[in-house]
């Protein structure tokens, strides 16, 4: 299978980057085709003013990285009980109408339909306390729902690892066996 993976966290250090790594290692071992698109290391602007203009090279070079690839992996934190500045720019810029959805006589249709979607999310909180207050049903609501089903996407997984900032050593672990064990049976 082809995977694409997008990937967004400024630092090389963090806990991102081993899922990254781990995600990356495992589907190459399984004998996927693998891509990664870390947004920080290619340069991406997620904030150009293209939205509603012609698409340059850089967009449609990651629209043809997503017309390759079977299923998408899309790796960042939660901050701010949403997504970082520089996935929604991505979002913004590559998912542009007439490529990812369009409206036919008023009835929106996704155009990435037959493409699976893995979401893995890194946040601060626990699970008790996003669940508590509803944070963890609404940022499924926003980036499932709202972003991903909206364009086409076949949602496999969604993985929310939780009070990553003060998470131990085998916790860490924990985590990427899942990674690990996802990957594997990709």
């Amino acid at each position: 299978m082809k995977h694409l993976l997008i990937f967004s966290h400024p630092r090389k250090d963090s806990f991102n980057h081993a899922i990254l790594k781990t995600a990356t290692e495992g589907l190459r071992q399984g004998g996927h085709e693998v891509i990664v698109r870390d947004l920080y290391e290619i340069g991406f602007n997620p904030g150009k003013d293209d939205i509603f203009g012609g698409a340059g090279e850089d967009v449609k070079q990651e629209q043809e990285h997503l017309i390759w690839a079977d299923v998408v992996t899309f790796i960042y934190p939660i901050w701010w009980t949403g997504l970082p500045a520089m996935i929604k720019g991505y979002i913004e810029r590559i998912f542009s109408y007439g490529f990812a959805f369009k409206y036919v006589d008023g009835v929106q249709m996704g155009l990435l339909k037959g493409k699976k979607a893995i979401i893995i999310n890194t946040q601060g909180k626990s699970f008790a306390e996003y669940e508590a207050n509803g944070m963890q049903d609404a940022l499924r609501l926003t980036s499932d729902k709202g972003i991903f089903e909206y364009c086409g996407f076949e949602i496999i997984y969604h993985i929310f690892f939780d009070s990553t900032d003060r998470s131990d050593e085998p916790k860490r672990k924990a985590f990427l066996r899942q990674i690990s064990d996802m990957a594997s049976k990709a």
